[in-house]
């Protein structure tokens, strides 16, 4: 153990001096006022820089990846609206510049290898509230799927394929008609998977199981004996933890290797319960719309740090399962 840790710090201490210089690269040339004496061709100069930005991401995440890399990051989206507060303008901005964040942090984990992605969207508390902003945060959802619907997305190319997981019917009618096409569109992708939650809660999506499980005994009873009333003997209404997570909305993904909080908060917020109970939890002290990629590396190499302590963790898990 003790000879993958010191790896592992010596990894991180080489990846320090590459760090430096890519971001010191990132920062110059994504400051606009560097773009113009660099070529006349705006489009050209645009290419350019995108192509050498792709390239040093590549090596990169190719040093990165000599540690163990996570197959699952799950994000709580935490600070839309400090992040608009903090700079003094209006709210929607703020939802807006997030969905930006998500887009580009998207593309960072594909780019990398991280199969699954999963992000609290909307919580089911949210619609507690005020309802000028329930009203524009719908509208914005819809907005933003008829995006990711279109052929350029980011989900489009990478072949990703979307769930969106919580209680649909409490959205609006568009959002959840958008959400439906989305997930029926990408529905035999091969590529990585964003799982969007929406509507949803932990508590939720626990009662869902059990409500699901004890459906189908009664339907199984009903067919086998005639009878609805009561669940029969001691074995049938033995409900077990593979039954519920059979009936998870989470059902057949892996669970977060990573679970991210944003802007410093330390709450799960009814969030993956019971997906994260053998997670790495981190709180950035950064608005989700200031999460950029040096915050994502950042997180993957604590992640890293405590790799051994977490596997450990989840061997002993199963043992006593």
């Amino acid at each position: 153990m003790n000879s993958t840790k010191n790896n592992i710090n010596s990894r991180r201490e080489s990846l320090g001096f590459f760090f430096f210089f890519f971001f010191l690269f990132a920062q110059l040339f994504s400051d606009r006022r560097y773009k113009a004496p660099l070529l006349q061709g705006g489009i050209v100069t645009s290419n350019l820089l995108g192509s050498a930005s792709r390239l040093l991401r590549k090596c990169l995440f190719s040093i990165l990846s000599f540690g163990p890399m996570p197959t699952h990051i799950a994000f709580i989206m935490d600070g839309n609206r400090r992040y608009a507060k903090k700079r003094s303008i209006k709210q929607g901005v703020g939802h807006r510049d997030g969905f930006t964040t998500l887009t580009s942090n998207l593309k960072y984990c594909y780019e990398m290898g991280v199969k699954y992605v999963t992000v609290y969207a909307f919580s089911i508390d949210n619609f507690k509230r005020d309802s000028s902003e329930v009203r524009f945060l719908m509208d914005l959802m819809k907005e933003k799927i008829d995006e990711l619907l279109k052929q350029d997305s980011v989900i489009n190319r990478y072949g990703a394929r979307v769930n969106f997981w919580g209680n649909l019917d409490l959205l609006s009618e568009p959002v959840r008609s958008a959400a439906k096409e989305l997930m029926a569109s990408t529905a035999s992708n091969k590529g990585p998977v964003l799982s969007v939650c929406v509507a949803y809660t932990s508590a939720d999506e626990i009662m869902h199981a059990v409500q699901e499980v004890c459906r189908e005994r009664r339907e199984r009873l009903q067919r086998e004996h005639g009878r609805v009333n009561g669940m029969g003997n001691e074995t049938d209404s033995d409900v077990s933890v593979a039954d519920l997570e059979q009936h998870f909305y989470t059902a057949g993904c892996p669970d977060p290797d990573i679970v991210i909080r944003t802007s410093g908060e330390t709450r799960l917020s009814n969030f993956l319960l019971w997906q994260s109970t053998n997670s790495h939890l981190q709180n950035p002290v950064r608005l989700w719309p200031e999460f950029s990629l040096r915050h994502l590396i950042w997180a993957i190499l604590e992640y890293q740090r405590v790799y051994s302590y977490l596997e450990d963790t989840r061997n002993l898990s199963k043992k006593n399962e």
